[in-house]
This record gives structure tokens, C-alpha cells and sequence, in this order.
């Protein structure tokens, strides 16, 4: 009895120096946050108990149409890098040459900063961007087309596709090599197709790693800032973009802090109905 517990206190006594400090300053933020958004630490007037801002953004149109707009770019982009990862992945599964060469260029947008990925977009689309003058170079346009800042922010979901598609793959491709080659080879023999191997094979055996690459890509995607700013809709804000514009436009720290902790619950919840709506998915396929 001795013994475990001083091994637990000397557990806790090595995570401390590292994960105390992280576990720390996130409660700071995320305490901070919610009080202010219940009206303390008010900058610009009186603090004190107040439901006003809450009561205030919870009505506001604009509110909801952020925390929708960033719900659904979060779900689209989350799940359109699932699905291009798995099939890179199963291709990947076996090295052959040049392999490792291919799968380092693919992790290249792992390293590119959010806000340069956003640039090098707009760069191409743009009205004087290379696509259109190279589709206007063949001839098969007259005037540029306008492509830049859509409204339905497809621009954003590619650039969030691009960006975390090989986050997805990191945690996918682990997974999918794990898997045994005579489990493979068994479903075959018994004339399971390459679909039916997916849906009853690998996807089962990989739902872990998927629900974590859908949760996490979906609480990056979900507070996304640059890649909206830069070429999402011009009528629409994110999340962190309306935060933003409580605070600097309107000098509401208050209202701000409210967003803030909205976007945190959005994460929250968002990250886990993702995840079970995955595993609801999978389920599914194997019947």
C-alpha cells in the first residue's frame, strides 16, 4: 500500500514541472474567460455580476450566424480530411520506392504557417491571380473570374482541407499499418471487395484514430482566424473573427469574453458529436 502511493507521488511529482505549468495557464485563461463574460474585469465600466452579455449576444443574429458559419466549416473541413487521408494512407500502408519521399512532400503544409497558406491561396485565385490569368492565357476565358472571398466559404474549407490533411494522415497512417496483412488477406479470401474491406476491416479497426484526427482538426477549424480573414466570406464572420471585432470595434471585452467561451463549448461538444457521429459511421459500414 506504501509503495503504490509513493509511486503515485513521485508520478505526479515528475508531471508536475510540465504538464502542471500547461494544466495552470490554460485554467487561467479559460477562468478568466468565463468570469469576465459574467460581467467582472469589465475595462471600461463598473464590474459586478451581470447576465446583460450573455443575455445580449444570445439575442444578437450575428451571433448565431458566426457560431453556425464556424460549426459548419469546422464539420466540412474536418471530414474532408479524413476522407482524403484514408485512401493516402492505405496507399502509403506498404513502402515501395519513393514512397517516403512522396509522404514527406505531403506533410509540407504542416510546416507552412496558416496565414502564408491563406496568402499563396488568394494568390491564385485572385482576380489577377495565376489561374485566371493562365485559363486567360488559353483563351478559354475573356475577363477574369471572380473567385476570391465566396460566400459559401468554399475558399476556406480547401485551405483547412489542404492544412490538416496531413495532420489526419500522422495519426491514420500509424493506425492503418498496424493492421495485420493476413486480416487483410482473410477478407479477401472470403471475397470481400476493397470497399468492403474498408468498411468492415480497416475503418473498425482504425475508429480510434479517427475520432482523435476529427476532434482535433475540428477544434483547430472551429476557431479559425487567418484562413477566414484572407479568403472567407466578406458577410460572414467566424467565431474568433466576430470575438475579435467585439473588442476592437465595439470596446466590449465583456462581450468578447462571451464569444470566447462559446467557441470554447463549440469545441467542446462539436469535437465529441464529431467523434460519435464517426463512430455511428463506422458502425454502420460493418452491418
Amino acid at each position: 500500500m506504501k509503495d503504490s502511493v509513493k509511486r503515485s507521488i513521485t508520478v505526479v511529482a515528475l508531471l508536475l514541472p510540465g504538464l502542471g505549468l500547461i494544466v495552470g495557464f490554460v485554467g487561467i485563461v479559460v477562468v478568466m474567460a468565463v468570469v469576465q463574460s459574467l460581467g467582472f474585469l469589465n475595462f471600461l465600466g463598473e464590474s459586478g455580476f451581470s447576465l446583460h452579455f450573455w443575455q445580449r449576444q444570445l439575442s444578437n443574429s450575428t451571433f448565431w450566424k458566426a457560431f453556425f458559419y464556424s460549426t459548419r466549416m469546422a464539420v466540412i473541413g474536418a471530414f474532408c480530411s479524413v476522407t482524403i487521408a484514408y485512401p493516402i494512407a492505405l496507399w502509403l500502408r506498404k513502402p515501395f520506392p519513393g514512397s517516403h519521399f512522396i509522404a514527406s512532400m505531403i506533410k509540407i503544409p504542416l510546416l507552412i504557417p496558416g496565414l502564408v497558406a491563406a496568402f499563396l491561396y488568394v494568390n491564385l485565385i485572385s482576380h489577377s491571380g495565376f489561374i485566371n490569368h493562365g485559363l486567360m492565357a488559353m483563351g478559354i476565358i475573356e475577363e477574369p473570374l471572380k473567385m476570391r472571398n465566396d460566400p459559401w466559404g468554399i475558399g476556406v474549407i480547401i485551405l483547412q482541407t489542404w492544412k490538416n490533411m496531413p495532420f489526419a494522415l500522422l495519426l491514420l497512417a500509424g493506425a492503418v499499418r498496424a493492421i495485420r496483412d493476413d486480416v487483410l488477406d482473410a477478407a479477401q479470401d472470403l471475397g470481400a471487395n476493397i470497399w468492403v474491406r474498408f468498411r468492415r476491416v480497416v475503418a473498425p479497426l482504425t475508429l480510434t484514430s479517427l475520432q482523435a484526427a476529427l476532434a482535433i482538426i475540428f477544434i483547430g477549424a472551429a476557431g479559425d482566424f487567418s484562413f477566414q480573414v484572407i479568403a472567407g466570406p466578406i458577410r460572414l464572420n467566424s467565431m474568433a473573427q466576430y470575438m475579435m471585432r467585439q473588442q476592437r470595434e465595439l470596446g466590449s471585452w465583456n462581450d468578447a469574453a462571451v464569444v470566447g467561451v462559446s467557441l470554447m463549448v463549440l469545441a467542446l461538444i462539436g469535437s465529441a458529436v464529431v467523434a460519435m457521429i464517426s463512430r455511428m459511421i463506422v458502425k454502420a459500414g460493418e452491418k
